[in-house]
């Protein structure tokens, strides 16, 4: 006997399947997140290190932490990286214990600080929301207390100690020896706000420490040689400077010797005014730097035009620098035919 399928019939049965799809997704979705992240042991704890100086407005420092290559732990540093929108904070991961083994929870940028383990990563994370900054006026205002802030370039700071700061730098929550944290419900709200994923140059900044060996745990037994960056990806290989203060000093020439007192008083004096001109250089290049950044400031926060600004001044910097260069190699040239030996 055939039954009549009614239209409500029919919709309850759709609905019956999408639920049952959507379960199904859950799963497969939580299975596949604890694939690969999943680790039977703790990470070491967190390094104690110095907070490089923040390189401009609007950068947000996101910790040091320790991250798992499906072998061994290792280091990412400590990085300052510039908010993806104006209003946003980063929330660092953390690792956190599931009763079987230590799940590691990815980090994102949000409107609100969300829970990060209980954790104490330091310069503002000292657990529970963040003590290093906050965003008015489209602009992220510093705490310098606890953040390393150079005010030529950021003028919105201000100073807030702050007390009772947990001092337990393990670096997850649960299991044997870690901490034992739970999040607020203000904390579990604001992890159904919109986030955002780490941007591109946090994942380059993970990568390449991934790559780099001395950030293995099994290499630097727990003491990263690196352990903070200023920039994403400084560590892997010597970055440009992009400000003229980031270059090494100027080399002081060394006194010349070719027998002939007169030329080794001549060469030097035009040693000492390349050595001159060239600082006074660098001078002017860092203060048209500062003045341009304080300008920036005075504007609303804005992501591309700030990193536009950052990739100039690099360009700027590198062309005075290789420019210098140039020019002490001249310098050498026109000096070193009277050096050599008359026959």
């Amino acid at each position: 006997m055939k039954v009549e399928e009614r239209p409500g019939m029919r919709v309850t049965r759709l609905v019956h399947y999408l639920l049952f799809t959507l379960f199904l997704l859950s799963v497969s979705a939580v299975s596949f997140a604890q694939i690969g992240i999943s680790v039977s042991f703790g990470p070491p704890p967190i390094p104690v290190y110095e907070q490089p100086i923040c390189p401009g407005d609007g950068y947000i420092w996101t910790p040091g932490y320790w991250a798992w290559d499906g072998n061994e732990y290792y280091w990412v540093p400590g990085t300052w990286v510039i908010a993806p929108e104006v209003g946003f904070l980063w929330t660092p991961g953390y690792w956190g214990w599931d009763g079987f083994a230590f799940v590691f929870h990815e980090g994102y940028w949000g409107p609100h600080i969300g829970y990060y383990g209980g954790i104490n990563y330091g310069f503002g994370y000292f657990g529970h929301g963040y003590e290093g900054g906050h965003w008015d006026r489209g602009h992220f205002f510093y705490n310098r207390s606890v953040n390393n802030v150079n005010t030529n370039f950021v003028r919105n700071v201000y100073d807030v100690r702050v007390t009772n700061i947990n001092t337990n730098r393990v670096s997850f929550n649960g299991g044997n020896g870690g901490i034992n944290d739970r999040p607020t419900s203000e904390e579990e709200s604001f992890s159904r706000e919109r986030h955002i994923p780490p941007v591109a140059a946090q994942t380059q900044h993970v990568q390449a420490a991934r790559d780099n060996r001395d950030l293995h745990a099994s290499a630097n037994q727990g003491r990263p040689p690196v352990a903070a960056t200023q920039r994403p990806g400084a560590f892997n290989a010597p970055r440009s400077a992009v400000h003229p203060n980031e270059l090494p000093p100027l080399e002081r020439p060394a006194a010349p010797n070719t027998g002939n007192p007169n030329l080794d008083q001549r060469y030097q004096e035009q040693q000492q005014k390349l050595y001159a001109t060239q600082n006074q250089e660098r001078q002017k290049l860092q203060q048209q730097h500062e003045l341009e950044h304080q300008n920036l400031n005075q504007q609303t926060f804005n992501p591309a035009r700030t990193q536009q600004l950052e990739q100039r001044h690099q360009q700027q910097t590198q062309q005075m620098q290789q420019r210098h260069v140039q020019q002490q190699q001249n310098l050498q040239q026109r000096q070193q035919p009277s050096r050599q030996p008359h026959r």
